[in-house]
């Protein structure tokens, strides 16, 4: 049996080195190619001591690609054919093991060139050993030559740097450095079960160490991240895994369900459930989780039941009314589709796939999601708009938009909270290290106009 063949059923093989970068290669050329991205990375195409690896030189590559497709660039005589995007990829993970990881040069060197066998092509052995080595010899001289480009020097696309100083000039380098790090495991406390302090004292118990969130009631960030089946009561519903930017969503719109035990509340675009399961956890409501990809609202489900916790799932488009039965809604949270680049540190492959015409294709998704929900809202109900973007034509400037044709929408949002900037008539959060991630809220409430 090959090596390759014995890595991909989980059994070690001759060299499982060899066998974890040519699964990096296989899962990044896509990436780097536009043609698919890290959501379907299968972790277990390596033996299990190899996973964490795998997904180190995974997301640490395309988290720094911008600077390693540089480099590669000048280490190179010439590009490497279309067909050989496997190889290209190798070359940037052994440039990214060499100067971010803590890999031995020898085998950061020798087993990414030795991969290149197990995907079939070893002429190419002495092309990235060549290069590999070159980089080691030469390595401050190209790295100061490269950073020449501030775009490659921040490891940022150029479009996505000069739009991020144009919309931020003040924040804009600090959310730059915190995308170039790897975002911290945040815990959301089931306070059905626990309390958090409560919990945190069983994390502790168990060897987590972590420490209370700033802003929401229910948050823990814990200092280094975990598997979740090692954390207390994960199986019974008793914590669950969620970004504390994402937690205020439930807090935003306690005001309008806390006092109406059974409100109609909907869910637009509901996977992979996090929110939906919040507002379960917290209030006492009938609600309706709908997203228009069946395969993630399966996810939804998957949460809910582990949560022991209920909901009318419906696959459906939020941009159309079909699946409506006429029933008005007290509360609508329409965390819309976006350009996430508030959570480019947990999905850097955006460095690679998201481009600048994207923004407005989606800018008018959102509004056409906006337009068509107002309508399913009664009157005195709050429509909670969320994004994971930092970027204002998907936030302010959209809600901006909506208020000037929409005379019944009145703004909510609060301004008396601690987190996030005032941006138009939303709040902006920016992705912090070792903090959460960038978020945008709106709150609004419908009137007679």
């Amino acid at each position: 049996m090959s090596q390759q063949r014995s890595a991909q059923r989980g059994r070690p093989s001759a060299n499982s080195g060899q066998d974890v970068r040519a699964a990096a290669a296989r899962a990044l050329a896509p990436v780097i190619s536009q043609q698919g991205s890290l959501s379907s990375l299968d972790e277990h195409s390596v033996v299990a001591r190899d996973r964490g690896l795998l997904k180190e030189l995974c997301f640490g590559t395309c988290r720094r690609l911008p600077r390693l497709e540089a480099l590669a660039v000048t280490l190179l005589k010439q590009p490497f054919k279309k067909r050989d995007s496997d190889i290209h990829a190798l070359l940037l993970v052994g440039i990214y093991q060499l100067l971010y990881m803590r890999i031995p040069a020898h085998a950061a060197v020798g087993e990414t060139a030795g991969a290149a066998r197990l995907l079939g092509k070893e002429w190419a052995t002495r092309v990235l050993n060549g290069c590999l080595r070159r980089l080691q010899r030469e390595s401050d001289a190209l790295q100061e030559a490269v950073d020449r480009d501030e775009s490659v020097a921040l490891s940022h696309p150029r479009w996505l740097l000069d739009t991020l100083r144009n919309a931020w000039p003040e924040q804009w380098r600090a959310i730059v450095e915190a995308n170039n790090e790897p975002g911290p495991m945040t815990l959301r406390v089931n306070q059905r079960y626990n309390d958090r302090e409560a919990y945190l004292e069983k994390l502790v118990e168990a060897g987590l160490n972590g420490e209370l969130c700033t802003h929401s009631p229910d948050g823990i960030t814990l200092h280094t991240p975990c598997d979740v089946t090692t954390l207390p009561g994960f199986a019974e519903g008793h914590v669950s895994v969620q970004d504390e930017a994402a937690q205020l969503s439930a807090a935003l719109l306690g005001p309008a369900l806390a006092p109406r035990a059974g409100a109609h509340v909907l869910d637009a675009c509901s996977a992979p459930g996090g929110k939906t399961a919040h507002l379960l956890e917290q209030f006492d409501i009938a609600l309706t989780a709908l997203d228009s990809d069946n395969h993630r609202l399966s996810r939804v489900e998957d949460t809910l039941n582990r949560l022991g916790l209920s909901a009318e799932l419906q696959h459906a488009d939020a941009a159309e009314r079909d699946w409506w039965n006429g029933t008005p809604f007290e509360a609508i949270l329409l965390d819309a589709p976006c350009s996430s680049t508030g959570v480019i540190r947990r999905h850097p492959d955006i460095k690679a796939l998201r481009r600048k015409e994207d923004i407005r294709q989606l800018a008018k998704l959102q509004q056409q999601l906006l337009d068509n929900l107002w309508p399913l809202l009664r009157e005195g109900g709050t429509l909670l708009y969320a994004t994971c973007s930092v970027l204002p034509e998907e936030n302010a400037k959209q809600i901006d938009a909506f208020l000037a044709r929409t005379p019944d929408a009145k703004v909510t949002t609060p301004n008396d909270v601690a987190w996030g900037v005032p941006s138009g008539q939303g709040r902006q959060l920016f992705p912090e290290q070792g903090r959460h991630d960038g978020f945008f809220y709106a709150r609004l409430e419908k009137h007679t106009a």
